[in-house]
Order: structure tokens, then sequence, then C-alpha cells
């Protein structure tokens, strides 16, 4: 257990016990200027910014992800296995896939169906299902209620392809009633329970796959407001 990681040039006391988990690290750092006191940037490996400040007193880190099971599985283990972390929450983006999915609706991922082999590495005797820790859902879906912020929680996608080649891949797991897709949940889920440690992901409605809907670029910047404050919140 080396530390610094190959990954994360942090000390051991340099990271908080709940860390949020945006994909982009711009946005990790968006976060940290904008709510975080006492900022210090704890990474800038590869520019998978790093920050750790206090958030009401409470002492939180934001870092990015990266796209992807590979980035977020390799970050994730870091931060829950060398860092002791015990929290993280992912809050990125997503496509609708269901029906009465709609831009700007923020999707609580109670589990995440995926389509990535990442379970194969624990040799299971059957198919494991990723799921959220409860606690962090509950807490969210009742953060969210004080603050008047509508939630939808169900079953998210993790895919490990952004161009599939399978045309009717998203409409098979719509028939599933799957609410939406992004790329990260799934392995950050499974790290977690490997580690025995907690896990949630927020996502912002930012397109649609079947409508073809998207926000705006400002758009994205409003709405994605709401999940960022109903995660520090968890903190």
């Amino acid at each position: 257990m080396k530390i610094p990681t190959p990954h994360i040039g942090a000390k051991t006391d340099d990271i908080a016990k709940t860390v949020l988990m945006p994909g982009d690290p711009l946005r990790a750092k968006f976060i940290a200027e904008h709510y975080l006191e006492d900022l210090v940037c704890f990474n800038t490996i590869r520019n998978m910014l790093g920050y750790t400040g206090t958030y009401k007193g409470k002492m939180v880190s934001v870092m990015g992800s990266g796209m992807g099971m590979p980035s977020i599985g390799i970050y994730s283990y870091e931060l829950y296995n060398f860092y002791d972390v015990d929290n993280i929450i992912r809050i990125g983006s997503a496509g609708g896939i269901a029906d009465d999915i709609k831009l700007r609706d923020i999707v609580i991922g109670m589990g995440a169906s995926t389509n990535s082999d990442f379970a194969t590495q624990y040799k299971l005797p059957g198919t494991f299902a990723p799921i959220a820790d409860f606690g962090l859902l509950r807490k969210a879906v009742e953060t969210a209620e004080k603050l008047g912020i509508k939630t939808v929680v169900g079953n998210i996608l993790s895919s490990d392809t952004f161009y599939d080649d399978n045309s009717e891949a998203n409409s098979a797991w719509k028939k599933m009633n799957v609410l939406c897709v992004e790329m990260e949940a799934a392995a950050l889920y499974m790290n977690a329970a490997r580690a025995g440690k907690k896990a949630l992901c927020i996502l912002t409605i930012s397109d649609h796959v079947f409508t073809g809907e998207a926000l705006s670029a400002e758009d994205r910047q409003n709405t994605f407001r709401d999940m960022m404050e109903i995660a520090l919140e968890l903190a």
C-alpha cells in the first residue's frame, strides 16, 4: 500500500472520509471553488484534480473520476483501500432512457446494471447486482425533499460503450425499466462492496437517448448545482 499512489499525489490525511466524484475534473474544480472553504488541492497528476476543504464546517473532498469504469475503478479503489475513504458519491450526467425521465431530472441510482465484465475479477458463482448504500440513498432523498428538489430513484445502466454498434441496445434496457445510461456507477458500487465501504450515484439528465433533447452548456451548469448541493449535504 504505497501512498502517494501512481494516480493520486495526496498524503494520508489530505483526503476527507467523504469524496464527491464528478467525471470531469473541471467540474471538481468548480465545486471546490464555489462551495468549499479553506481549500487545498491534493492532486494534479494527469490533471485529475482533487481538492479538500470544508462545507458548513465539515471536511469534504472532491475529485474527478474520468470517463468510464476503468477510470473510476482505479480512483475509487485507491481512495477506499489506500486513503481509507468511507463514502464516495458520484455526481454526473446521464442520458435518459425511460419515457417518463425528462431533461434536468435528478436520478439516484439504487442499482447499476451494466454491460461490463468488471465483476468477472471476483470469480463469483453467479451474477452480482451492484447497488447503492441505502443509508446514503435515503439521506439523499430526504435532503432533496428538504431542498425542494424532485428526485427519481431506480435502476440505471453503466455502459462500457458510448458509441454502441448495437442500435437496439438501449431499447432492450428500456423494456427492463432502466431509467438512464451513464458510464461509471457499477464499478464504483462494486469497489465499495468489495472494500466494505459506501457509495452512491446521483445524476442529472442532460440529454435523452430517444427524443434527442439535450441541455445547453448554461442549462447544465445551472441544473447541476442542484445535484451538487444534495451531495454536499451528505458529507
